[in-house]
């Protein structure tokens, strides 16, 4: 099996030859761009698959944040942002873009390597697994776990990996309100470690994602104090 393609996508070299070094000690197959519209470049060409991107934020062509916008529009390849910013407000705009994890400068290559084996080992929960295609509880979606889509009005929604266990949480039992806590529980490995705003930032992202296929419908529900559900039966239109 051929090594896992990881893009690093990061403006100082010396950085990059530290991360590639540790990621190739532990059996991936590293490359190197120093510019954004380098990386964007490469992960459009045909070919091999990238497995996952490490994307610095302060980059010489373009901010990290507006290229992973861009990369969310082609691609659900997981992003684990690199930055020297540590304020929350930064690492919740990254998740809110659909970065699946944030890491800050100084960082051990050690840990980054052990961020990307977790988001590359996980898998949906056992919790989630239940989802059927057509619930009748939920016309408006379908879901194909075995090729890991979500569809929508019969439209496949392009989600990342949490927005994609979010959903199947919400699909798994319509109606239900899931607090914060087991929506975490569901979606993260470990849960302990997120933010408390983590659940909000990827909803807010799913239903923009709902919103661009359907945007008169609003099929998730906010209870605000407790958390989400999704509203059984057919979905009714967004409140204006």
């Amino acid at each position: 099996m051929p090594a896992p393609r990881i893009m690093i996508i990061e403006d100082e070299p010396a950085i990059a030859d530290t991360l590639g070094y540790a990621l190739r000690t532990e059996g991936f197959a590293p490359e190197w761009h120093a510019t954004g519209r380098a990386g964007l470049a490469a992960l459009d060409r045909p070919g091999k698959p990238v497995a996952l991107v490490l994307l610095d934020i302060g980059l010489p062509d373009t901010n990290g944040f507006a290229l992973c916008r861009t990369i969310r529009t082609r691609s659900a390849v997981p992003v684990l942002f690199l930055t020297a910013r540590s304020g929350e407000i930064d690492r919740v705009l990254g998740l809110e873009l659909g970065g699946d994890d944030y890491v800050t400068k100084p960082f051990s290559p050690r840990e980054v390597t052990a961020r990307v084996k977790a988001i590359l080992r996980r898998g949906v929960p056992a919790a989630t697994c239940n989802v059927i295609r057509d619930k009748p509880e939920a016309p408006e979606f379908s879901a194909d776990e075995e090729r890991r889509e979500v569809r929508f009005r019969g439209a496949p929604l392009e989600l990342t990996r949490y927005e994609y266990r979010l959903l199947l949480a919400l699909l798994a039992r319509p109606g239900r309100v899931f607090s914060r806590d087991e929506l975490m529980a569901a979606a993260w490995e470990d849960p302990g470690a997120s933010l408390d705003r983590t659940v909000d930032a990827h909803i807010k992202t799913l239903r923009a994602k709902l919103r661009a296929i359907a945007p008169e419908l609003d099929p998730i529900q906010t209870h605000r104090g407790i958390g989400y559900a999704l509203k059984s039966g057919p979905a009714t239109p967004a409140p204006r």
